[in-house]
């Protein structure tokens, strides 16, 4: 058509089209993601950069003697660490990782390492996965760090059972970054999902924090598990965001013009109600926080502010075209940018002088208003037609399922995970 009428239309549409994207995405920024939600509060948000330096310690060899400890330090006791498994005892089927006693904040805490740029396992676990291949409790999820969390499960099960036995007083945590914590973030699933392996009766004694999370789960689990797991993305962060399959995504890294090319079209063609009806589409799962530290047209960083929301829609959807998207990942600026966050906020507190009794008041509060704002999510998704999405009335107050789930029973909507039985489907 375009030889026939001596004129390239289609490819002056579509460089129309490229041209129209491109200004769009130089347009937006990652603040607009985050504009409408709360600040985030002291209470909920102390854990961060101290599990943060935790995660980096797991990098270290010896811990006594540490390499590349972060100004001040890791702020840990090397002789609380319980256990430690490094690549040979994982055979390459999880990252790295430790188990840590944290008595200083009544924890137990599972921190594991991110992406090994050196090591081909740990490609091999974030790219083995394909669009609708693997079911987990009713949605879809990364079937490669399903079978790495299934693996940690399976392995370290009794330890943490004992552990949880000793100290029954103290929560158990998961914690990772980047690879990580894709693999945390869907372990916590498991967990809760086999309370009763691990010896704990309530589902608000376990929690996850996902630093610069891989998308890993559907829309509707990432909803669902809002109570229990929180991500953490700084700015511009690229992982979260990133939509395309992830080994696509590495292939055309090699050819940039290509993966902006597939973006383009991508954005352009589908429509975002379509996105939020595609049941196998992958989202960062759980609570979102963003730390917010740079404005449009402005140069250089400023105080950072986080923000937190459990969204449904506009749950980091699109790539953000940023020199930063990458040093965003970073797990030593993360840390770094939610110390600053958290300094400021402990600042605030500190100039208005809030009473210890208050502090408490306002920690049930928050947890209240957590409660609520998860409902709230839990109802907006059946609103927009989200597959397989249940509002809190399918299954009464999250109490009444919480003791529907420590009595042993299990449904069909929440299957429990025995060890060497496959719950994934669709392979």
């Amino acid at each position: 058509m375009s030889i026939a009428c001596c004129c390239p239309i289609l490819e002056c549409v579509y460089c129309l089209g490229c041209a129209r994207w491109v200004w769009q995405k130089c347009l937006y920024t990652a603040g607009h993601e985050s504009e409408h939600w709360g600040l985030a509060t002291v209470e909920e948000f102390e854990p961060v950069p101290r599990l943060c330096r935790l995660i980096l310690s797991v990098y270290e060899d010896d811990l006594h003697n540490p390499l590349w400890a972060p100004p001040g330090g890791y702020g840990i006791d090397p002789d609380w660490v319980f256990l430690r498994r490094n690549d040979q005892e994982t055979q390459g089927r999880a990252p790295p990782y430790f188990i840590y006693l944290d008595h200083d904040n009544a924890d137990i805490v599972l921190a594991v390492r991110g992406l090994n740029l050196a090591k081909e396992s740990d490609y091999a676990v974030l790219l083995d996965n394909r669009l609708g291949q693997t079911k987990f409790d009713g949605g879809y999820v990364h079937n490669g760090l399903l079978k790495a969390a299934e693996w940690v499960f399976d392995a370290e099960c009794e330890v943490l059972r004992e552990l949880v036995k000793k100290h029954p007083s103290y929560t158990l945590t998961f914690a990772g970054h980047s690879l990580g914590a894709g693999l945390v973030a869907l372990l916590a699933m498991v967990a809760v999902q086999n309370r009763s392996k691990l010896g704990i009766m309530e589902r608000t004694r376990i929690r996850c924090y996902a630093i610069a999370p891989a998308r890993c789960m559907s829309l509707n689990v990432a909803v669902r598990y809002a109570d229990v797991i929180n991500s953490i993305v700084l700015q511009d962060d690229f992982l979260p965001r990133t939509t395309s399959a992830l080994e696509d995504v590495f292939k055309l890294l090699f050819c940039l013009p290509c993966l902006l090319c597939l973006m383009c079209l991508k954005d352009t063609c589908i429509m975002e109600e379509k996105k939020l009806k595609d049941p196998r589409r992958l989202y960062a799962p759980g609570r979102l926080y963003h730390i917010v530290e740079r404005r449009p047209c402005r140069i250089g960083r400023f105080p950072p502010v986080v923000r937190t929301a459990v969204p449904v829609d506009g749950r980091f959807d699109h790539i953000v075209l940023s020199c930063n998207a990458t040093s965003d990942h970073a797990i030593i600026w993360i840390e770094r940018e939610s110390q600053r966050a958290l300094d400021l906020m402990l600042e605030k507190d500190g100039i208005m002088r809030v009473p210890t009794k208050q502090k408490m008041v306002r920690q049930k509060s928050l947890a209240r208003e957590h409660s609520e704002e998860h409902k709230a999510a839990l109802h907006r998704a059946v609103a927009l037609d989200i597959p397989q999405a249940y509002s809190p009335s399918t299954y009464g107050t999250f109490n009444e399922m919480e003791e529907a789930e420590s009595s042993g029973g299990s449904t069909e909507r929440f299957p429990s995970y025995h060890p060497g039985k496959d719950l994934r489907v669709g392979k």
